[in-house]
């Protein structure tokens, strides 16, 4: 009657080996390399931008896996519950990309490399001659003890979620039943309510204060939604990678093509929230607003700030706009390659023009950092992959995933 039935080893588990282990660690090394470089090299500042920049990437990533997982437990939605251990793996990793970015952090502030514009010596001095009025207005927030306190607070809370729920997912397959689900979904929705109010805040942090003297209330939603995209492209290319090295058998065209509406419809989002803070700030036209976009228009970043659009609203938009192409895994793999770098590239304009200036550069340092991460990210994430099962096999909607069909 055209019914297929399909025998699946739910108990595989990935084997960290062979070439995935060794191009990751070769990576690592290249990394290593390259900032040892620009530290050598005198080039000390634009080395700490592209380790804020690859680090704060990192974690976004890390935090996007766990955010997919909070969402489908939120949503009981089915269709996921096949590849749900990729974000989890992702999840399992946040708690090192989180000392890696306090570390970079930490020592950009005391070395006086990063967030020098509201901690330079004397800033809030009224007796000093470094003194900066609106800054000194902004010290009772923007101090270093407060601040590390905030990022350190922030990232602890989002690390007992991402040990929490992949916990609670492999207790489900030693034990059955739905105990273990609904936790998941009550932690699930605790831990949303958090990320939710604590995201914007953590970006304006991290990011925003490189440029102290601007602000912006969407600069918040901007990085989640560059983070969000980027986390289900990164999801995008490890189940496509996964499936061409024989593992995910259940995982089928129908999982792929909703991943690609998500990746299409999120590029739209990220376009969205990126013109309505560009375009509210050119339309109004007001000093202390325009400096921010003001110095993206300065020849050595003006054609990188179209380029930017262009590679992450441009390429998915017209690429993926069909069914069809959502549904071809070389299209997809290809797309969500794109908006990897097109938002290294975004977050590279959003960190370059507050911290170098118009001393911007492109070479050893930032081919060789940005690879250094993917390969330590890789590394730790196909290793905690390794750890379980492929597919939790207790997991309630399991066969509504493996029978998903759109």
């Amino acid at each position: 009657m055209g019914a297929h039935h399909h025998t699946y080893n739910f108990s595989e588990q990935y084997e960290f080996s062979g070439k995935a282990k060794t191009y990751s660690l070769i990576a690592i090394v290249i990394g290593i390399a390259a900032i040892a470089f620009g530290f050598l090299t005198g080039h000390a500042e634009r080395t700490f931008a592209n380790l804020l920049l690859m680090s704060y990437y990192f974690t976004c990533i890390c935090a996007a896996g766990l955010f997919f997982i909070a969402v489908q437990f939120v949503a009981q939605a089915g269709w996921s519950a096949g590849l749900i251990r990729i974000p989890q793996a992702f999840a399992k990793v946040l708690p090192i990309a989180s000392i890696i970015l306090v570390i970079v952090v930490a020592a950009g502030l005391f070395s006086h490399n990063l967030y020098h514009h509201w901690n330079h010596e004397g800033i809030t001095d009224p007796t000093s001659p470094n003194y900066d009025a609106l800054i000194a207005g902004k010290a009772g927030y923007l101090n270093v003890p407060f601040f590390l306190t905030r990022l350190v607070f922030f990232l602890a809370l989002y690390c007992i979620f991402a040990v929490l729920l992949p916990k609670l997912s492999n207790n489900e397959d030693l034990e059955g039943g739905l105990n273990s689900y609904k936790k998941s979904i009550k932690y699930s929705a605790i831990f949303l309510v958090i990320f939710g109010f604590t995201t914007p805040i953590w970006a304006f942090d991290v990011i925003m204060s490189l440029e102290a003297h601007w602000f912006s209330t969407m600069f918040g939603w901007y990085n989640f939604a560059a983070m969000w995209v980027t986390g289900l492209a990164t999801i995008a290319i490890t189940v496509i990678l996964l499936k061409k090295s024989g593992y995910l058998g259940w995982i089928n065209e129908n999982h792929l093509h909703d991943l690609g509406k998500f990746v299409f419809a999120f590029s739209i989002f990220w376009t969205y929230v990126w013109f309505a803070q560009f375009l509210l700030i050119y339309y109004a036209n007001i000093p202390e607003e325009t400096v921010y976009f003001y110095k993206r228009f300065e020849p050595e970043y003006l054609p990188w700030f179209w380029v930017n659009i262009v590679v992450n609203f441009v390429a998915p938009l017209l690429i993926l706009m069909t069914r069809d192409a959502k549904r071809k895994t070389n299209m997809l793999l290809f797309v969500c390659i794109v908006i990897i770098c097109g938002h290294w590239l975004d977050y590279y304009m959003m960190i370059m023009p507050g911290t170098v200036e118009s001393h911007r550069g492109f070479g050893i340092i930032e081919v060789g950092t940005f690879l250094g991460f993917v390969g330590l990210f890789t590394f730790f994430m196909l290793n905690a992959l390794s750890k379980a099962a492929l597919a939790p096999k207790n997991h309630p909607f399991l066969q509504e995933s493996v029978h998903h069909h759109i």
